[in-house]
């Protein structure tokens, strides 16, 4: 009995305690984002187009010159029937382009173009507005986001992790 009480003993004492590795993290973010206004400008050429059939050209249609201010300018061309009694077709199209502009930029004002660039293409994006845009994180995780005016974006997390080996 007492070789056993013995050996039981030892193996008690020979057990190694339990070990683990524990890790815990909390991780928080807030994002707040308000857009910019933006434009992208093109300016479209002056452009003619004739086209036709059993037809002569006489003169020749031409663009005028490009000043600051004023129209390009069109002189269409002067045409004859080539062969009379016969059939023909005749075409002649004019775009006028964009006039060249005195300021090339725009000035932004509390995040806002005021005054956009007026072109044969376009395309305006409208600034956010912060307004009551906010975010907090308590010490408890807990979030708190005031939305903003029109574009405007708010985005919070807390993430917690707990990691047992």
């Amino acid at each position: 009995m007492r070789r056993f009480l013995f050996l039981s003993c030892l193996t008690f004492f020979a057990v190694s305690p339990a070990s683990a590795d524990i890790t815990h993290a909390i991780k928080s973010s807030i994002s707040l984002t308000v857009d910019g206004a933006g434009s992208i400008s093109t300016r479209q050429p002056s452009s003619f187009s004739v086209q036709g059939s059993n037809v002569t050209l006489g003169t020749a249609p031409a663009l005028g010159t490009l000043t600051s201010g004023t129209a390009l300018g069109y002189t269409p061309g002067v045409y004859s029937i080539t062969t009379a009694s016969d059939s023909f077709s005749y075409s002649e199209s004019y775009l006028e382009g964009d006039d060249v502009p005195t300021v090339l930029s725009t000035t932004v004002t509390a995040g806002v173009v005021p005054a956009m660039p007026i072109f044969g293409s376009n395309t305006t994006t409208s600034g956010g507005v912060a307004g009551t845009l906010a975010g907090t994180i308590a010490t408890d995780g807990a979030l708190a986001i005031t939305a903003g005016g029109a574009g405007t974006t708010a985005i919070g997390q807390v993430i917690q992790e707990l990691t047992i080996r």
